[in-house]
């Protein structure tokens, strides 16, 4: 889906860039057209009628207030957009609040994120328990990725920090690759952790067949905007990034819960 959006999006730039004349030159003292522009009641409804002219398939998953003015936060295919209020200018860049010195993110966007995640149940992950937990985070983890197992060769101290790991799937190769089967096969073993662990460690996978939640656990990762792994999100719906130091990420933690 990511790579459809990109495609549609420069399809419309590049069509808009030969069809639009140049713009009339600014009269002194004139105020820019987003300025100028009345506030907008029906933001959410413009924002969605601007997106379906580039392109009919767009779909937006959740559309919001950004957190800064004169934008809505827009979720399509489980990447974030921002679309000024007027539907006019669109941004595809992460924001950054220089204050919090954090990537930034509105409650409503972390909201839907947290819902979305809160659906997994725990007897579908799995969990890497902390003994006093303190922070509980959800890992988007795969099997083959070198960053993934440098997680896991981290999990002792993370859980002597008091934090509790939560692992759910996300074979980056998709659906139909050994990198899938094997990780269904994890999912499927009588002591995962063991499996989970013995897999990062790059030794081979027994196979296993079950009803496993695999495939509605990379879908979901799909949804939420994971586009590599490992992919960690606090327990607010966050996105911490990806491999992060145990020292690093436990400051990242204790800070966003001040």
């Amino acid at each position: 889906m990511l790579r459809v959006l990109t495609v549609a999006l420069c399809g419309a730039l590049s069509l808009t860039a030969c069809a639009q004349p140049a713009p009339p030159a600014a009269k002194p003292g004139a105020q820019p057209a987003s300025s100028a522009a009345p506030a907008n009641a029906n933001a959410d409804q413009t924002v969605r009628s601007a997106l379906a002219g580039l392109d009919p398939k767009f779909k937006p998953d959740y559309i919001g207030a950004a957190p800064f003015p004169g934008f809505r936060e827009v979720l399509v295919g489980g990447q974030v957009l921002y679309v000024s209020d007027d539907g006019r200018y669109l941004m595809q860049s992460q924001p950054y609040d220089i204050q919090n010195r954090a990537p930034a993110s509105s409650a409503g966007l972390l909201a839907y994120r947290k819902q979305l995640l809160d659906k997994v149940p725990r007897g579908d992950r799995i969990v890497f328990a902390a003994a006093n937990p303190k922070h509980t985070l959800t890992v988007f983890t795969d099997i083959e990725c070198g960053y993934c197992r440098k997680l896991h060769q981290d999990l002792p101290e993370l859980n002597r920090m008091g934090i509790t790991v939560e692992y759910v799937a996300f074979p980056r190769m998709g659906p139909g690759s050994k990198d899938f089967t094997d990780m269904i096969s994890v999912w499927c073993a009588s002591d995962r952790r063991k499996a989970l662990t013995s897999a990062k460690q790059g030794q081979p996978v027994a196979p296993k067949n079950c009803t496993s939640p695999v495939a509605m656990q990379y879908n979901l990762g799909q949804q939420v905007g994971v586009s590599g792994t490992p992919a960690v999100f606090a327990a607010d719906g966050t996105q911490l990034g990806g491999y992060v130091p145990p020292a690093q990420l436990l400051k990242a933690l204790e800070r966003q819960a001040n």
